[in-house]
């Protein structure tokens, strides 16, 4: 299955699932990074790391390693 972080900048995909757990899990989810909703990928800083999302209409910035537990279809 592909990962958040594997999306290019300007590609759109859903959310499929959330791996990981605890509290990194609870977090994503606060942040609105839940199964079914729409991901849109605005930038990538120079190095990689962070990518900014454009999540229920509005911008959101999150570390590689944490989009990399985001199931995208």
């Amino acid at each position: 299955m592909k990962t958040l972080n594997e999306l290019g900048v300007g590609e759109t995909s859903k959310i499929v699932r959330l791996n990981g757990e605890g509290a990194v899990k609870r977090r994503m989810m606060d942040m609105g990074l839940t199964k079914g909703t729409e991901v849109t990928v605005r930038k990538v800083a120079p190095l990689g790391d962070p990518i900014e999302l454009t999540v229920r209409g509005y911008e959101l910035s999150i570390r590689k390693s944490e989009a990399a537990t985001i199931e995208i279809a």
